[in-house]
């Protein structure tokens, strides 16, 4: 096996095992939470101030990492505090308690991510890999251990939901360990990296990135809230309910699988303008009718409302962000798009949904449409190098 296919396979096991651990914690954490004894008031509180407060350490996190140069010694750090939390349920009672443990376990677990994004990309982009078709293995398990995570949850209770993170962060450990190293920085960062937050928030370009890329995250908030209640109120089975959301999984897998092609036609602005015109097609869609067969064509939809638009995010990050300052753009990005504008739509999904039902789609499209806007005036003021900072020369890095 030669470097780049062994590179390869390693950046792949990392994206398996991650979302592997996604793949349980998304559906299954608070069936576990509710079986600690927490109401359904608790569980919501607990889950929003983790998120709350991963917006808040994320970037920190982040840009310690920058101004050291690592990144595999922080991954392995993190993944070792979130097993330690993880462990800490066996033995934490009451709200107080879980909200603790929660709290470090989710921002151990949630800067995992935009690191091992930094690495992935940093390699793909020295070895000329296919994003994509590595990040696909992510989706992948992701559907695995979803499905298998049911199944295990009938036949051996809330507690194995627990015991199957516990397991699968072994497997993350072992998979950052993996991780190459080769394209770390083997001096202390530029000066300049220790304000990297500041540094990327003051870039126009940078800016208009973080907001078409929220604005069609957030669009997500009634599809991701509300559309199973939905299409049980309508009279979808369960069954058929999962097959809807796999569909949306599997499309985007495809998606992946084809990113290099797609990423040469339209570039990675484009590829969020696309992204964002597909939602206002997909939520106008699903706030005209309840049927099935246009469920199932809005749900294919997914392979551009979120694939295009993270593929589309991750190539800009690659391309535009000063390489000593990547893991805080890809934190930054994370925290808007997946915190800031995820929660701030979703704390008024439950309004929109009461009041309109499905009509509340409306708004998502509207909220999309923003966003495609954004994407194109991104499209037209970036020229694809890397973003110059102040006290810089002129330089034309792709």
């Amino acid at each position: 096996m030669n470097t780049a296919a062994l590179r390869a396979w390693r950046l792949s096991f990392y994206f398996g095992a991650v979302f592997a651990v996604v793949g349980v914690m998304a559906p299954f954490w608070p069936v576990f939470l509710k079986a600690r004894g927490l109401t359904a008031t608790e569980i919501g509180l607990l889950l929003s101030a983790g998120l709350w407060l991963r917006v808040l350490a994320n970037p920190l996190i982040a840009q310690l990492a920058d101004r050291r140069g690592e990144r595999r010694r922080p991954l392995l750090i993190l993944t070792l505090v979130a097993m330690l939390a993880f462990s800490c349920f066996l033995y934490a009672k009451g709200f107080w308690g879980l909200l603790a443990v929660n709290l470090i376990a989710s921002v151990a677990f949630s800067s995992i991510m935009p690191l091992g994004e930094t690495v992935v990309l940093s390699t793909v982009y020295r070895l000329g890999l296919d994003y994509g078709r590595l990040r696909i293995w992510g989706s992948i398990t992701f559907i695995a251990t979803s499905f298998t995570g049911g199944a295990m949850l009938a036949v051996f209770g809330s507690w194995s939901v627990l015991w199957a993170i516990l397991a699968l962060l072994v497997i993350v450990l072992l998979a950052c360990t993996l991780l190459p190293t080769e394209y770390e920085r083997k001096a202390p960062a530029p000066k300049r990296a220790s304000g990297a937050m500041g540094q990327l928030l003051c870039q126009p370009v940078f800016l208009l990135f973080l907001l078409a890329g929220g604005l069609s995250s957030a669009s997500h908030a009634v599809l991701y809230g509300f559309a199973t209640l939905h299409w049980r109120g309508v009279g979808f089975s369960d069954t058929l309910i999962g097959a809807l959301w796999a569909e949306g999984v599997v499309a985007e897998i495809i998606l992946f699988w084809l990113g290099n092609r797609l990423l040469e036609r339209f570039g990675a602005a484009n590829l969020l303008a696309l992204g964002a015109a597909a939602g206002i097609i997909r939520w106008t869609a699903m706030g005209l009718s309840d049927s099935l067969g246009l469920a199932l064509l809005t749900q294919g939809l997914h392979a551009f409302t979120f694939g295009a638009t993270h593929l589309g995010a991750m190539h800009f990050i690659a391309r535009a962000a000063p390489e000593e300052m990547s893991a805080t753009a890809q934190s930054l990005h994370g925290a808007v798009g997946a915190g800031i504008a995820v929660g701030i739509v979703m704390a008024g999904a439950g309004w929109l949904y009461q009041a309109f039902a499905n009509g509340a789609f409306f708004f998502m499209a509207g909220i999309a449409f923003a966003s495609l806007l954004a994407a194109l005036l991104l499209a037209r003021v970036w020229d694809g190098e890397r973003m110059r900072l102040s006290g810089e020369t002129e330089t034309s890095d792709k």
